[in-house]
């Protein structure tokens, strides 16, 4: 068991940031499937379409400086935790670099060092998003965490990833053929060099680039990250039918808006969606 401590400071922080409006929680209604073969949340905004949906890199860097009451802790001298401004839940964390490092460019062990510091004490469901077209909001390097506890559901298509790893046949499937996904290794001594050795690995897998010949991927990507597994999906755009899609799609979470075809999303399932950005 983890003690958490870094998810109960977050959930302190966030009711103070709340009350004085640093973090604007997104006004949603929530529909969950009841359907075993369309494992997916749909939270569907009750409001107008939040400007960071919308816009990608504002010419104000906001994490730099960052909001001093979203400040959660520093992690190193290179990363610290802070709240999402505009949080999927309460507690949504943004682990980000101090000093400028491109959202799309090759990750590094320091990051994933950074990763499994926060990972020891309060873990969950890690995303990244690689650049624009992978759903990225912001262009300064970050990483998200969704906080889970113990034996807690860790998103809905947490079994179908877990399938991938097993080995087990999706030939149904429009959307295993872009998706590489490693075992995490249970060592926490090696666990983050692990991390990164599994990143390299995926990488070349997904045929993305070398990290020691080229600047940056040549393809965009999602990391998904939990306490069993990390997984890269390759990436081609960040829209289809009308949603918005990032890291969280994948993991089954979407967001709905007036423009989003929610319908077919209900009747096919995920895979229908995602097909289209991969």
């Amino acid at each position: 068991m983890k003690s958490e401590s870094i998810w109960s400071k977050a959930l302190e922080i966030s009711r103070n940031a709340v009350n004085c409006g640093a973090i604007i929680p997104l006004n949603t209604l929530k529909y969950k499937s009841s359907d075993l073969y369309c494992d997916f949340e749909l939270r569907f905004l009750k409001s107008s379409i939040p400007k960071y949906l919308k816009e990608y890199g504002p010419k104000r860097n906001p994490f730099i400086p960052w909001d001093p009451r979203l400040q959660i802790q520093n992690i190193n001298d290179k990363h610290t935790l802070i709240l999402n401004k505009y949080p999927v839940q309460i507690g949504h964390m943004l682990l980000i670099t101090n000093s400028w490092k491109p959202q799309n460019g090759w990750l590094n062990e320091d990051d994933f060092n950074a990763i499994q510091n926060v990972d020891n004490d309060t873990t969950g469901l890690w995303f990244f998003n690689s650049s624009k077209e992978s759903g990225a909001s912001q262009p300064h390097r970050h990483f998200q965490l969704l906080p889970r506890h113990y034996e807690e559901s860790i998103c809905p298509r947490y079994d179908w990833f877990c399938s991938l790893l097993n080995n087990k046949k999706h030939e149904y499937s429009e959307i295993a053929h872009c998706i590489a996904i490693r075992q995490r290794n249970k060592n926490n001594k090696l666990n983050s060099n692990d991390l990164f050795s599994s990143y390299k690995s995926m990488i070349n897998e997904m045929n993305i680039g070398e990290i020691d010949v080229i600047d940056k991927p040549s393809k965009p990507y999602n990391l998904l990250i939990t306490s069993e597994w990390i997984a890269l999906i390759k990436r081609k755009t960040d829209r289809s039918n009308g949603f918005s899609i990032n890291a969280l799609g994948f993991a089954g979470y979407f967001l709905g808006t007036q423009s989003s075809d929610v319908e077919t999303l209900i009747k096919f399932g995920p895979d229908k969606i995602l097909k289209d950005v991969i």
